[in-house]
């Protein structure tokens, strides 16, 4: 079976012609040219990917990737956005608002196919640890549960993205040590842009909101600067002290409880 695309631009030459090009690649693609139609597609299809203008008519593309991820059945759908806006303040904005990824128009057609090649590599893979043995996935109070795209964290589990998930996956293989983000890029999203970080700093600062008892003075999850990111994790026996850890982790639990029964 084809992937699905769901491609949602309200600039038709643009919708033709990225369209075409996927179809002609082998993808089953579906279209919208506004934000209501694109929820409307993104339902009906559940597709495996989604292409996200930001400049929509209705409802803009920020406020319709929001709504995708507020939504169980469209929560774990890849969100690729298209946009002329390529400040890193829109980008900022674009990956809070839960894209997986970024492209700046006008892009070449190949750049945009190996991107959706890279999302779609990555949401169809096997489960983190399935068959390879060598894979740390516990490590003193931090254990990931792939199936579940969580962490036990200091005894409670934390809820994560899959990009956040991978993130923190990329760490821990290699916890104590400095992480180059040229490698993090390679491993979490599956190719190298161009000297553009800013997509790990946002997802860092995620981790960090739930994860350290005070984002803004990381203890785990520490910068290196001009190197890369190295995470610190006491081992099992100095678990003991980190009190305000486990506080911090139980509110977060009783948070994502509270917004589950809302």
């Amino acid at each position: 079976m084809k992937p699905c695309i769901l491609l949602i631009e309200d600039d038709q030459d643009m919708r033709d012609l990225v369209s075409g090009h996927l179809e002609h690649s082998g993808f089953d693609v579906q279209r919208a040219d506004d934000g209501i139609k694109g929820q409307a597609l993104a339902l009906q299809y559940t597709p495996d990917l989604i292409l996200l203008d930001l400049m929509l008519p209705k409802v803009d593309g920020l406020t319709l990737c929001q709504r995708l991820r507020r939504d169980e059945r469209t929560a774990g759908i890849p969100i690729l956005m298209l946009t002329a806006l390529g400040g890193t303040k829109d980008k900022v904005s674009g990956f809070n608002s839960g894209a997986d990824d970024y492209l700046t128009k006008p892009f070449d057609l190949e750049e945009l196919q190996a991107r959706v090649k890279a999302l779609l590599r990555r949401s169809d893979r096997a489960p983190v640890g399935a068959g390879n043995h060598s894979e740390i996935l516990s490590y003193g109070p931090l254990t990931l549960v792939p199936e579940r795209f969580e962490a036990i964290w200091f005894d409670n589990p934390v809820r994560l993205t899959h990009l956040e998930f991978e993130l923190l996956h990329c760490l821990l293989q290699r916890h104590g040590q400095t992480v180059a983000p040229s490698l993090i890029l390679k491993e979490v999203w599956g190719y190298e842009p161009d000297d553009d970080i800013e997509t790990i700093r946002v997802h860092v600062r995620h981790l960090r909101t739930k994860l350290e008892p005070d984002p803004r003075k990381p203890r785990f999850i520490k910068t290196v600067y001009g190197a890369g990111y190295c995470l610190e994790l006491p081992s099992t026996v100095d678990v003991e002290g980190h009190e305000d850890v486990v506080a911090m982790a139980r509110e977060e639990r009783k948070q994502q409880g509270d917004r589950a029964t809302a």
